[in-house]
């Protein structure tokens, strides 16, 4: 009975429009902050780091960036492992040449970075759409992996081709490196995710979302009321992209430590990241971060069962868990194509309403 409109009075414009208009909700959503950034870092061990919330908030970050241009802005992009790239060894770059700059501010630049190779590649959206664009930003994908690949001067000349993360300190803390703590390596990922999240939720709530929106419904039509098609898609592009590249800068620094491009971020990256989208939701930033749960727990939860308790062989359950996945991006385009956070969304209204059927 706790979750009701009942009693919750607006008095302004500002109330009545919060993300959280219900109270149950804005204290559900404080307590997860609260335990997040006061209880996780003090109880948190390599294992949960290193296999769950590490990986989980840097691909919700991706996600967060694939889902601006995706699923607010329409604009369909295959290139996002190649965009991840961008942000990785651009971060490389400027640890190895600027070791006194902090490894934080090296990741935001690297967003930057990651940003104008966005516009660059988004400009054939302002000619072709659909599934056109699609093949467009696949050619990305492939470029950027065969640029990094061939020029020796973005991996330093190393003989491997692969680049190693150096260690670099927040506070005294090791927060990249083979010194980093699970504790730090946690706190920088999540810093990062939530101050993205909030940027992400201001920007589709205010003008320029729904100049985004406005351009996925329909463009011809937002183009005679007044939107500009070239603002609009490259500013989707430019924001998706510093999302990317932060995620793909804190996926090489801070989780990986050590990359190669054809493995780190292939065309199975974009992928990925695209799956994680359509489970959670397109157009959603709860749906950005229920898909990168979804498929970060998944392969998890599946290798403890079918390895761990069932002693089934790594290779098969590595078939089984692809087969699985498969499965539920195909169960959810035909049952709910707006994936998870329509559920959720669909749950909280059956409780606003209980016990009544209607």
């Amino acid at each position: 009975m706790l979750y009701r409109e009942a009693g919750d009075f607006k008095t302004s414009y500002r109330d009545d429009s919060q993300t959280f208009p219900i109270k149950l909700e804005r204290w559900g959503y404080y307590a997860v902050v609260a335990v997040a950034f006061g209880i996780v870092p003090f109880v948190i061990n390599d294992y949960w780091a290193s296999a769950v919330l590490v990986p989980f908030l840097i691909y919700a970050i991706a996600a967060l960036g694939l889902n601006i241009l995706t699923g607010y802005a329409g604009q369909v992009s295959l290139g996002t492992g190649g965009f991840m790239a961008v942000g990785a060894y651009s971060v490389y770059k400027l640890m190895t040449a600027f070791p006194d700059v902090s490894l934080l501010i090296h990741v935001v630049l690297a967003g930057i970075i990651t940003a104008i190779v966005g516009v660059l590649f988004g400009l054939p959206s302002l000619r072709i759409k659909g599934f056109y664009l699609a093949v467009a930003t696949l050619a990305a994908q492939f470029f950027l992996v065969w640029l990094f690949n061939k020029v020796p001067w973005f991996y330093n000349y190393s003989a491997s081709g692969q680049i190693t993360a150096p260690t670099r300190t927040f506070m005294d803390h090791a927060i990249s490196g083979p010194a980093a703590t699970a504790p730090a390596k946690y706190l920088v990922c999540l810093v990062f995710a939530f101050l993205l999240a909030w940027m992400a939720r201001n920007l589709t709530r205010g003008s320029i979302g729904r100049r985004w929106m406005a351009i996925r419904d329909m463009d011809i039509a937002a183009e005679i009321i007044g939107v500009n098609p070239l603002r609009a898609k490259l500013s989707a592009f430019a924001v998706s992209s510093f999302f990317i590249g932060i995620a793909g800068a804190l996926l090489f620094a801070v989780y990986l430590g050590a990359a190669e491009v054809g493995e780190a971020f292939g065309i199975n990256k974009s992928f990925l990241v695209l799956f994680m989208i359509i489970i959670g939701g397109l157009g959603s930033i709860f749906g950005s971060f229920a898909g990168a749960a979804f498929l970060v727990l998944l392969p998890v939860l599946l290798k403890n069962l079918l390895v761990g308790n069932l002693g089934w062989p790594t290779d098969l359950a590595a078939h089984i868990e692809l087969m699985i996945v498969g499965a539920l991006i195909v169960t959810f385009l035909i049952v709910e194509p707006h994936g998870l956070a329509r559920l959720w969304s669909l749950t909280k209204e059956k409780l606003r309403l209980w016990p009544f059927p209607h």
